[in-house]
């Protein structure tokens, strides 16, 4: 048999997410070939990609009849009007997280994805660290027995306010809306969606014009899961805590694939996801440490180029997507009412994100 067609890509914006995820991510994925970039600063592209075409119109990336792959990677509140605009010109979507900006954008791209019959999927890549990985093996074996207690923070110190749209106040900015999707999103793969979500919000930094600080408990009945994002944390908090009936089971730190690919290690290469850092176990009687797996996110776009040429599933389907939505804004709106709340699926959402998703 022939090797499937190359799929040609083009990437949408060349901001950080773009310039260290994607374009690194999918140049070194065998059977994608970026093509295209959608970007106002083609000599920033060009440092990098020198003979890259470079188009300063995201929409005209978006349905250029070059590509067949259009990878969004833009500020959250462009995400649904180039999605829409890619799918109704017949191309494939992947879109950075989060989504969109509410349910209803998300369901409306759904929509067009199975009208068009098109691959449309979100990039959240941290399925393939390796501290998640490392965590999820050990749950799945059964080491710790049944989970009561989960634990996952992503905390950074950066005490300065920085002249980014992230940081600036606006539709889907935030600590929340940055760090909560891959929160959300590895929860719902290892435990299915909560019974309730309870969440507080706050701006801690001097001069923060957004949250930059998010705690939200999601209620399993007998299970509690606790997801924390902060960026006034120096150090002091592990990566992962879980603790079960059979013991408890500790990731101090987290996986290093961002790390090095903005070091300018090429994925794949020697030591790429590699992680010394040990899961550490503890039974009641001592402890042990456990080798934590490498981490790989070109997976995920692996998995994409064989969904598109029909040789495999879609990696991150559009409603494990729309369920992290759900629970992203049932956190908002308990923040803000000081409110426990349920994730807004209605009851064929949930039944099919428990057949695909966790």
């Amino acid at each position: 048999m022939s090797a499937p067609a190359p799929v040609r890509v083009a990437l949408i914006g060349y901001g950080f997410a773009g310039k260290t995820f994607h374009a690194p991510l999918i140049s070194a994925t065998p059977g994608l070939s970026l093509g295209v970039v959608g970007s106002r600063d083609p000599a920033k592209v060009h440092a990098d990609y020198q003979y890259m075409s470079v188009v300063d119109d995201p929409f005209a990336a978006a349905t250029d009849p070059r590509v067949e792959l259009v990878v969004i990677a833009t500020p959250n509140d462009s995400h649904a009007p180039l999605a829409r605009a890619a799918l109704a010109a017949g191309k494939h979507v992947v879109v950075d997280k989060p989504f969109t900006l509410d349910l209803a954008q998300a369901r409306e791209l759904i929509a067009l994805a199975k009208q068009h019959r098109r691959v449309l999927s979100v990039f959240h890549n941290r399925r393939w660290d390796s501290d998640y990985l490392g965590v999820k093996q050990a749950i799945e074996e059964g080491l710790l027995g049944p989970v009561v207690h989960f634990e996952s923070h992503i905390d950074r110190y950066r005490p300065q306010v920085r002249e980014r749209w992230r940081e600036q106040a606006g539709p889907g900015t935030g600590v929340w809306w940055d760090l909560g999707p891959h929160l959300v999103d590895q929860a719902l793969q290892l435990f299915g969606l909560p019974d309730r979500v309870v969440a507080s919000l706050a701006t801690q930094r001097r001069d923060g014009q957004v949250s930059d600080w998010a705690h939200v408990l999601l209620d399993y009945g007998q299970r509690r899961v606790i997801l924390h994002a902060s960026m006034l944390a120096a150090g002091g908090s592990a990566r992962f805590t879980v603790h079960g009936e059979r013991g408890s089971l500790v990731k101090p730190r987290a996986d290093q694939q961002e790390a090095q690919l903005l070091a300018g290690v090429v994925p794949g290469s020697p030591g790429w996801g590699a992680d010394g850092d040990d899961l550490i176990f503890h039974d009641g009687e001592g402890s042990r440490r456990l080798t934590t797996p490498s981490g790989d996110q070109r997976r995920y776009y692996m998995a994409i180029f064989d969904a598109i040429r029909e040789r495999g599933d879609n990696p991150v389907t559009p409603t494990q997507a729309l369920a992290v939505m759900a629970v992203l804004e049932a956190a908002v709106e308990s923040a803000a009412t000081g409110r426990a709340t349920l994730p807004a699926l209605d009851a064929d959402e949930r039944a099919e994100f428990s057949h695909r998703g966790a």
